[in-house]
């Protein structure tokens, strides 16, 4: 580096003593011998104009209790990004962009390196240049290397953001001759990043054909051509020491010399013919001696500062720059291009790019989603789509996603486009499956909403007696409306997410709803239809099987079609508010007719149960009332005979008939086979000779279907063997009453003997006519014996049999003549008649009304019980009592 001057010299001293202060500041707050390292990294810097000193760290941080003071230096924030080693200040690189907010730039930045000999003046230059603050040589300590490695700072003040590369110089002795390595790594990782290159040549070299700036150049040149799509780079060359030969004649020789090396460079075969001017833009500029000329030279570097304003502009010096690095991927881009040229790999610069806008998009969209998920806005969406429906859902969501997109476009704008475009749609596919679940969280509190909803409209609409098919397509038409309405709230606008399958499920759900309340309602129909037709059906079945005749199944028919056509249509009428199928409806009402049978059916069957009962209520009711249901009188007139059989026909109709079900209109021989079996008695023992077996005895009738058989003929025959054993008594006490009816009617002696009383009683008769006293106490004797014969009622308990009645006078004969002595007595003392008549009335009626319960028939009932396993049908009644 230039020696600094006379000034420099007069304040080397102070110089010196505020560097032992410096170490004396420092020293005590080491922790270790690698931060020794650091003493050098502070120096003592010049302030030109004011004469005073600042310290300025140019290297890693200050160790912790040394504190910045100047603002320049602030500003400036130089820092070693890579050592002398080749080894990269990854933390100090992210340090120095972030304390200078290098990221916010985007692509409105520029980056300028320096390049030159060893302590050719590069570093007094960028701090004149661009107020940096480099380390400089110290002349009055001698020519040393003062730079090491690769140094960054920000250009104070310059517009737009720039930075300034410092680099070590080339053909310095402490690398030795044969190490040129790092020099060549250093000049392609300038030439990979930087717009502007400065290249720092002495003013006496040009011309000369082994001068030091040939070496250089061959160099620059030579990495130049590892770059497989090189940037654009300005190349400036600053020549220094300008002597008086005018910068129009030296820099014609210059740009020859460089044209030169260009042509003697060994090119790729695709860049054989390719001029300089495709790579490189070449300025040259001369300044006056620092040392000799400062004023002059401060202000050649002044005018050549304003030059860099600007820089990136259409016509500025990397106005036609090409493959920039976005801002917040420099640093990441600058440490992957020292890698693969540690590597001594060739730089592929386009595929370079492409890496680095994928990684830094990658972190950038790693970023936003982290930031994402921890928003307190999110945070607070996502915990209350938990709990219900949140209006607003999609356009909140979808505002926040679009934030958090459009920070990611701002800060991955600069990248290459296809890349950026990648990671945008995988940052907006992530964030959309992190949102995701949210969004399900709504539509399912939509469906559960809707299907309550629905309930509640659907129930108070068929409540106001709204028609079931137009209540369920109001209700469904309304409340998948609104569902879709919230669905299209609930919709994000970066997602195309289709709902249709939550509506479809929806739509299942009411269909479900539906079915199962239409279920219930035609259950609910059917049933009050049906408890209709058994009204109608029971009260006139068991009319008309209380009294079986021979149209009675023909009345049960015309009664069953009737009830169940109006039943059918009424409840026909009703389904059409349903909207259901045909097959269905026929399907319901032919189950409600079918219905309608089974009553019939299950009376019949129940009727059949007590047919025992009935047939012998039959026969009594026949057998003891006449045909205008008087009760008969066995006088002795009466046909028994006759009457029975009459009773017993009725009561084999009544078993015919309950014997089978006939809805159908169907003929059947089943009375003809009973009345053949039981009462036709010449049919009966003709056929015994001819048949051997009896046609009852069978459990099932010819003509008649096993499901319409009530009574087997077994049964029937097991049935008529009870009845006539539990209605003989009947039929014998009748035959009784009218003998005894008989007797009492006839109670004068035969003709003959009437005779022989006249012939043989002439003479007491004759007796009886001379003398009338006698004639007297026969009157009296026929007078006592009227009152006796009346007050006994001889004829009336003598109808009841003559052992019975004999035995009841003799019971009755002595109180009765005491009353009559009574009565006689109480007639002498003058009492009067009508006391005698009221009292003889009320005991005559006693002793009829007593002789009327003691002379009805002793009734016997029989019981039977015949339970035929094929029909199920049971005929019971009580055991026999007789008296």
């Amino acid at each position: 580096m230039e020696p600094m001057g006379l000034q420099g010299s007069l304040t080397f001293g102070l110089e010196g003593i505020l560097a032992k202060e410096i170490e004396t500041l420092i020293k005590p707050k080491i922790s270790s011998t690698d931060d020794l390292r650091t003493i050098d990294n502070y120096v003592i810097l010049k302030n030109h104009g004011e004469g005073t000193s600042i310290i300025k760290e140019v290297g890693d941080s200050l160790p912790q209790g040394v504190a910045h003071d100047n603002q320049d230096m602030e500003n400036s924030c130089s820092t070693q990004i890579i050592d002398g080693d080749g080894v990269f200040n990854v933390s100090g690189m992210e340090n120095f962009l972030k304390a200078v907010k290098f990221g916010e730039c985007g692509l409105s930045y520029a980056v300028v390196s320096i390049m030159g000999p060893q302590s050719s003046g590069k570093s007094t230059l960028l701090n004149h240049l661009f107020h940096t603050k480099f380390r400089e040589m110290d002349a009055f300590r001698g020519r040393s290397q003062t730079t090491k490695g690769i140094w960054i700072a920000r250009c104070v003040d310059i517009e737009p953001c720039t930075i300034v590369l410092d680099l070590e110089g080339s053909d310095g002795r402490e690398r030795g001759e044969d190490d040129t390595a790092f020099e060549k790594q250093s000049a392609l990782f300038a030439l990979a990043v930087s717009d502007i290159v400065l290249i720092n040549i002495w003013c006496h070299d040009i011309g000369r054909e082994h001068a030091a700036n040939k070496p250089l150049l061959k160099t620059v040149f030579q990495v130049m051509m590892r770059l497989f799509s090189p940037r654009k780079t300005t190349l400036l060359f600053v020549i220094r020491d300008k002597t008086k030969t005018p910068l129009e004649n030296l820099e014609p020789i210059l740009r020859e010399d460089i044209q030169k090396i260009w042509d003697s460079v060994r090119k790729p075969h695709e860049h054989k013919d390719t001029p300089l001017s495709e790579f490189f833009n070449v300025e040259v500029v001369a300044l006056s001696s620092y040392e000799e000329k400062e004023e002059q030279f401060k202000e050649q570097v002044a005018n050549l500062r304003q030059r860099f304003f600007h820089s990136i502009a259409p016509g500025g010096l990397a106005g036609d720059r090409r493959g920039v690095v976005p801002a917040s991927g420099f640093s990441f881009s600058a440490q992957q291009i020292w890698n693969v040229i540690k590597e001594n790999k060739d730089l592929d610069l386009p595929a370079h790019k492409v890496m680095v806008a994928t990684v830094r998009c990658e972190e950038i969209a790693n970023e936003k989603i982290s930031s994402f998920s921890n928003k307190e806005e999110w945070r607070h969406l996502e915990e209350a789509v938990q709990n219900g429906i949140v209006p607003g859902f999609g356009k909140k969501l979808s505002s926040m996603l679009d934030d958090c997109l459009t920070e990611y476009d701002m800060e991955a704008i600069y990248f290459d486009d296809g890349v950026r475009t990648s990671k945008r749609k995988q940052l907006e596919s992530k964030l959309l499956q992190l949102v995701h679940p949210a969004y399900q969280s709504m539509l399912g509190h939509l469906r559960s909403k809707t299907m309550e909803d629905f309930r509640a409209t659907f129930e108070k609409a068929l409540e106001r007696g709204e028609g079931f098919a137009a209540a369920v397509h109001h209700c469904t038409q309304s409340l998948v409306s609104k569902f879709d309405e919230g669905c299209k709230d609930a919709a994000i606008a970066q997602a195309h997410w289709n709902c249709s399958k939550v509506r479809d499920k929806v739509w299942r759900d009411i269909d479900a709803h539906v079915a199962s309340v239409r279920a219930a309602k035609l259950s609910e129909l059917t049933s009050f239809y049906e408890e209709k037709l058994k009204k109608a059906l029971a009260e006139p079945l068991e009319a008309l099987l209380d009294a079986p005749s021979d149209d009675t199944w023909s009345a049960i028919r015309r009664l069953l079609v009737r009830e169940t056509r109006t039943t059918v249509s009424e409840f026909d009428s009703s389904l059409s508010a349903f909207d259901i199928d045909q097959a269905t409806v026929d399907q319901l009402l032919a189950k409600l007719k079918q219905y309608a049978k089974n009553i019939v059916e299950s009376k019949a069957k129940e009727e059949a149960g007590r047919v025992l009962i009935r047939m012998k209520d039959r026969f009594s009711n026949l057998f003891s009332h006449d045909s205008d249901s008087m009760p008969r009188m066995w006088t002795g007139k009466e046909d028994i005979r006759a009457i029975t059989k009459s009773a017993r026909l009725a009561s084999l109709k009544l078993l015919s008939v309950m014997a089978a079900i006939r809805l159908d209109d169907e003929k059947d021989s089943i009375e003809s086979t009973l009345s053949h079996a039981f009462m036709d008695t010449s049919y009966s023992s003709a056929n015994r000779s001819i048949q051997l077996v009896d046609p009852l005895v069978s459990s099932s009738w010819n003509d008649v279907p096993a499901n319409r058989t009530l009574i087997t003929p077994v049964q029937c025959k097991s049935l008529w063997r009870q009845f006539n054993a539990e209605t003989e008594h009947i039929v014998a006490q009748a035959i009784a009453t009218q003998e005894a009816n008989k007797r009492n009617s006839n109670w004068l002696p035969p003709p003959w003997a009437i005779v022989a009383m006249v012939i043989l009683g002439f003479n007491e008769f004759m007796t009886l006519l001379r003398n009338p006293f006698y004639v007297g106490v026969l009157f009296v004797a026929f007078l006592l014996g009227n009152a006796l014969w009346v007050q006994l009622n001889v004829s009336g308990e003598l109808q009841r049999g003559a052992l019975p009645g004999l035995l009841s006078l003799s019971t009755k004969f002595l109180p009765t003549i005491m009353n009559i002595l009574k009565k006689l007595a109480e007639l002498g003392e003058g009492q009067r008649p009508n006391t005698r008549e009221a009292r003889r009335v009320p005991e005559l009626e006693a002793d009829i009304s007593m002789n009327r319960v003691e002379s009805s028939s002793i009734s016997s009932i029989a019981s039977s019980e015949v339970t035929s396993s094929e029909t199920g049908v049971e005929h019971t009644s009580p055991e026999k009592h007789t008296e």
